[in-house]
């Protein structure tokens, strides 16, 4: 673990690139029981379509001019403005997502082809030569053999103090979501329980064997969200196959509720909804887990 991650909060990422299981649902309302338990959080939306953001009521933020996201993760004079893209929600911090992000995978991309022609003497290729297919990238924005932690580096600038740090990662593989996850150092999985889950679990666990070999990680794994578990065979199954395949880890059942999309809609978590919702008890749990997990202390409650 670099110095950088090691100095910050707790820091985890929702990632499954599986479309439609609900994964920024799941990250905003993880969120909000943190904000429950009387924690600061910092929500960091790296999904270039900006889902949290919309979710959380600041669509305006995901069509702000530059500095955004993109310049932040690819600039390094840019790099340190990331406490100037915090937008305050009522109940937690939020770094939005830009409509620039959506050229973030091409940049990054670019960004690790100059690290490796930086650093290994058999590769006859002028890294500035590949800096000039970028936007932002430079020979000097990337320090290392890769450019997978320069969300870990931007992260590392924020002077503002958080218990935790959620990010919201792309709903697809790719550098983005490698950068995410790199940065997080643990990962929260969110799933439907439905058969095509099975092999979008099994991606995403090569996906992260692949990261950690790549780039001599550990990446730790909080639990699995059964998102929308309703009462047929299918969940059952689902469910006793999630629960086999992640044996040492919890995994949650969040049942199907209109009022979780309801409070999405209305730019919340279902702790600030107006509605109360009986899953609230499962994503306090989650909270619960996470505290427990990496040692993050619960705010005393004045009597």
């Amino acid at each position: 673990m670099s110095s950088d991650t090691a100095a910050r909060p707790a820091t985890v990422c929702v990632t499954n690139a599986k479309g439609g299981t609900g994964k920024t649902t799941i990250a905003i309302n993880v969120a909000g029981a943190l904000n429950d338990r009387g924690h600061d959080v910092l929500f960091v939306d790296m999904d270039p379509q900006g889902n949290a953001t919309e979710g959380l009521g600041l669509l305006d933020a995901y069509d702000a001019e530059p500095p955004t996201m993109f310049d932040v993760l690819t600039d390094r004079e840019a790099r340190s403005s990331i406490d100037d893209l915090i937008v305050e929600h009522e109940e937690m911090d939020v770094v939005p997502s830009s409509v620039d992000l959506l050229q973030a995978e091409h940049e990054l991309t670019i960004a690790d082809l100059v690290g490796w022609a930086k650093t290994d003497p058999t590769v006859d290729v002028d890294p500035a030569t590949l800096s000039s297919l970028a936007i932002n990238v430079t020979p000097e924005t990337v320090t290392g053999e890769h450019a997978l932690d320069l969300l870990d580096r931007a992260l590392a600038q924020l002077h503002a103090e958080y218990d935790v740090i959620l990010i919201d990662s792309p709903p697809f593989y790719g550098k983005l979501t490698d950068t995410a996850i790199y940065a997080a150092r643990s990962v929260l999985v969110p799933a439907l329980t439905e058969a095509s889950s099975e092999r979008a679990i099994e991606l995403l666990i090569d996906q992260i064997a692949a990261l950690e070999s790549q780039v001599d990680i550990e990446v730790d794994t909080v639990g699995v969200v059964a998102n929308r578990v309703e009462q047929t065979n299918e969940d059952t199954a689902m469910l006793e196959w999630l629960e086999t395949v992640f044996d040492d880890y919890p995994v949650w059942e969040v049942r199907k509720r209109v009022a979780l999309q309801r409070a999405f809609s209305a730019g919340t978590s279902i702790f600030a909804y107006e509605q109360t919702v009986d899953m609230e008890s499962v994503f306090l749990d989650i909270a619960t887990q996470i505290e427990t997990r990496y040692g993050v202390e619960r705010p005393e409650v004045p009597a």
